[in-house]
C-alpha cells in the first residue's frame, strides 16, 4: 500500500477521533439545559441544514436522495437514533474513559449479530473475540468493586445499537451513495426528535451554548464523513486499529476538563477489548482473501 495513501487515511481518521471527543464535551455540555431528545432535535437540524448544500453543490444533485429501500434506512436510524440517545445519556453518568472502552465492544457485536442479521457463519474465532470483549468488559466496569448504574448500562445497550446500525448500513451501502443515507439519517432521526421533545416543549438554547450546538451539530456528520473517508483510502484492517487511539486522548480530556481519575483497570479492559476486536477483524481478512 502505497505510504501517501495511509498517510490520508491516518489523517481522516485523527479528525473522526477529534470529531468524536468535541461531540462528548459539547454533549456532555449542553445536557445542563437540554435532555438527550432535544439535543438531537438541533443536531439533526443542522446536520440536515448542512446535508442539502452538499447535495445541492454535488453533481449528482439532489436526486441521490431517492431510495427503493426506504424500510431499511427507517431500521438502521431507529436503533442508530436509540444508540444516540443512549451514548448521550451514559456521557453525563460515568467517566469518559469507561464510556469509550465499552464502545469499543461495539465490532464484536457486529460479529455476534451478522450471522443472524447477514447469515455469515458463526465461527470459532468469532466466538473467541465475544469471550475476550466480555473479559474487558467486566475488566473495565468491575462488578462488585465499584458501583454499576444505569450508565454502564446504557453505554452497552448503546454499542449494540450501534452494531446494528453498522449492519443496516452495510446492505444500504451495497445501493445508495453515502450523501443518500446522511440525508435520510438527519430527516427521519430529526422528526423523532421532533416528535419525543414537542411534548415538554422545545427550549430555546442561551446564548453560551449556541457553539457547542454547534459543535455537536458539525460533528456528527464530520465524523462519520473522516471515517469515510479513511476506509477510501486504507482497508478496515488498517483504518479500524487507529480509533483506538481515541482512548488515550479522551482519557486526558477526561482528566484534565472534569478531574475524572486514571484507572488502569479501563486501559487493560479496552486493551482485552482491542485484541478481541483485532482477532475477528484478522480472521475476516483471512475469509476474504482465500
Amino acid at each position: 500500500m502505497q505510504q501517501a495513501n495511509l498517510l490520508k487515511a491516518g489523517l481522516w481518521m485523527l479528525g473522526a477521533i477529534v470529531s468524536f471527543v468535541a461531540m462528548a464535551v459539547a454533549g456532555r455540555t449542553i445536557q445542563v439545559e437540554m435532555n438527550t431528545f432535544e439535543l438531537m432535535l438541533y443536531r439533526s437540524g443542522i446536520g440536515f441544514a448542512i446535508v442539502l448544500v452538499a447535495l445541492a453543490a454535488s453533481p449528482a444533485g439532489l436526486g441521490q436522495i431517492r431510495t427503493r429501500h426506504v424500510g431499511l434506512h427507517l431500521k438502521r436510524n431507529l436503533f442508530h437514533y436509540a444508540g444516540q440517545n443512549l451514548w448521550f445519556f451514559a456521557l453525563t453518568l460515568v467517566p469518559l474513559s469507561q464510556l469509550v472502552a465499552l464502545e469499543f465492544t461495539n465490532p464484536i457485536w457486529v460479529a455476534l449479530l451478522a450471522p443472524i442479521l447477514l447469515g455469515e457463519r458463526l465461527t470459532r474465532t468469532r466466538l473467541l473475540g465475544a469471550l475476550l470483549g466480555f473479559i474487558g468488559v467486566l475488566v473495565v466496569a468491575q462488578p462488585g468493586s465499584s458501583t454499576l448504574g444505569p450508565g454502564h448500562a446504557a453505554a452497552l445497550v448503546a454499542a449494540v445499537c450501534f452494531a446494528l446500525n453498522t449492519i443496516f448500513t452495510k446492505r444500504i451501502m451495497a445501493h445508495d451513495s453515502v450523501l443518500c443515507v446522511m440525508f435520510w439519517m438527519t430527516l427521519i432521526q430529526g422528526l423523532l426528535s421532533l416528535a419525543l421533545s414537542a411534548p415538554g416543549g422545545i427550549p430555546l438554547p442561551s446564548a453560551h451554548l449556541l457553539p457547542w450546538i454547534a459543535v455537536v451539530g458539525v460533528t456528527g456528520l464530520s465524523a462519520h464523513y473522516s471515517l469515510t473517508s479513511a476506509l477510501g483510502h486504507a482497508p478496515a484492517t488498517i483504518v479500524a486499529p487507529m480509533e483506538f487511539l481515541r482512548l488515550p486522548l479522551i482519557t486526558v480530556v477526561g482528566s484534565v476538563v472534569y478531574g475524572e481519575d486514571l484507572r488502569l483497570s479501563v486501559f487493560v479492559g479496552a486493551a482485552i477489548i482491542i485484541v478481541g476486536n483485532l482477532v475477528n477483524m484478522r480472521a475476516e481478512t483471512r475469509r476474504t482473501l482465500a
